[in-house]
């Protein structure tokens, strides 16, 4: 029987942009890093809060992101990898809808860095108590269920 690897998985989510956004279209997309940023990856060291989207002069770009490297920015814009029909895509849809373009998820696949970003459009703050108070109520259900069970 072969000695198999298990690796620990290298997702990291946004998980504050469900909350402050309701996600319209997913989209994946490359990243132009330098070799220490991959490495930092790999060892799981980004933040995607408070990151965002942008297109200038026809190319998207990654800003705010934060990647922990010893040497050098590490909240410097990168370059997205995406095709210009997609780009435009976006532009057309950010501008015509008053959608802004947030990072979801970052992960490997087939040893690369992919981004998923999302089309989104912002929640007002009666949209977020309603999802805390629904999250709240479920919470209460299930407790109720294990102590009745």
């Amino acid at each position: 029987m072969p000695n198999k690897k298990i690796r620990k998985s290298r997702n990291t989510i946004n998980r504050k942009a469900r909350f402050e956004y309701e996600l319209v279209e997913n989209l994946e997309a490359g990243i132009v890093l330098t070799g220490e940023e991959i490495k930092a990856i790999r060892a799981n060291k980004i933040q995607l809060t408070g990151s965002h989207i942008k297109i200038i002069g026809g190319e998207a770009w990654w800003v705010g992101g934060i990647i922990s490297v010893v040497s050098g920015d590490q909240q410097r814009t990168r370059k997205l990898l995406l095709h210009s029909e997609e780009i435009q895509r976006l532009v057309g849809k950010s501008d015509e809808k008053g959608l802004t373009i947030i990072p979801t998820k970052l992960y490997l696949k087939h040893g690369r860095a992919k981004i998923e970003i999302a089309l989104a459009r912002g929640k007002k703050l009666h949209d977020k108590r309603e999802v805390l108070k629904s999250r709240d109520s479920e919470r209460e259900a299930r407790r109720n269920l294990k102590t009745s069970a």
